[in-house]
């Protein structure tokens, strides 16, 4: 049981065992001076509703959302920021005098792991995914004015997410891959299966191309060894993780830690 002035905070996801998060926030909980926990914990979908509601005790700052959880919460949240309701997707929970606030730090967070790889802007890039991930993803790269394409599995679902986020993206089945500066897989292939990827043949993308793979453990995926034999360079999750994690821990408590720090945490716990 937690002493009363520990502050707490949570991941909310299923699977939850993988998680690099809690390495990073005692990090930042030790770089703050404040007396902190984040735990990270299995909450499948259907149990959602009421592990929201423990948020709301005394000395809990929110939590981060994961798969399956991002589109779910939308309706369980006392309120949403601009941004999360204008993406769709919650990843980060802020309680704040007993109601519950939904923000999405995922959007922000690539952006800024983009920059710092040096990734290309405007030209066409592709987002993989329908889901939480790739609604984030689709608002980011449209905000570094990016022709967004998005591709899944099924066509429909990729139609769907194109037409609630107001023509940001376009849905494609085929797509002119060698016009493509930047890819972002926000698929779940390759999180639990390492040999899994979303695109089997590897495309040939425009020179200089780069591909964000939004997952992070393991830290090569297949999706990433197959493209750089194409002539991309790649970049794993682990930048996004550290910069969105950052803003978070900001939502929560204030205190801007350095990204950094999120990092150097990161690098310890790999």
């Amino acid at each position: 049981m937690s002493s009363p002035d520990v502050l707490r905070a949570f991941l909310y996801a299923d699977p939850a065992a993988h998680s690099l998060s809690p390495a990073m926030h005692r990090a930042a909980f030790g770089h703050a001076g404040l007396r902190g926990e984040y735990t990270a914990l299995r909450v499948p979908a259907g149990e959602l509703g009421g592990a929201l509601e423990r948020l709301r005790e005394p000395g809990v700052l929110g939590a981060n959302l994961s798969l399956p959880h991002k589109e779910d919460a939308l309706a369980l949240l006392d309120d949403l920021s601009p941004g999360a309701r204008a993406i769709g997707a919650v990843n980060t929970v802020i309680h704040r005098g007993g109601r519950l606030i939904g923000e999405n730090t995922d959007a922000p967070g690539l952006a800024a792991a983009l920059e710092a790889a040096g990734a290309p802007r405007g030209g066409v890039a592709v987002v993989l995914g329908a889901g939480g991930a790739a609604r984030a993803a689709v608002w980011a790269l449209s905000t570094r004015g990016h022709d967004v394409r998005v591709v899944n599995r099924t066509f429909e679902k990729a139609r769907a997410l194109a037409g609630s986020l107001g023509g940001l993206a376009q849905p494609r089945e085929e797509v002119p891959w060698g016009e493509v500066r930047l890819l972002v897989n926000a698929s779940s292939g390759g999180l639990s299966d390492p040999e899994a990827t979303p695109l089997p043949d590897p495309p040939a993308l425009a020179p200089g191309a780069l591909v964000s793979d939004m997952v992070y453990t393991p830290r090569e995926t297949r999706l990433m060894r197959d493209v750089r034999r194409v002539g991309a360079r790649t970049e794993n999750g682990l930048s996004m993780l550290a910069h969105q994690a950052r803003l978070s821990f900001l939502a929560w408590t204030g205190a801007d830690v350095p990204t950094g720090v999120f990092l150097g945490a990161l690098e310890v716990a790999r």
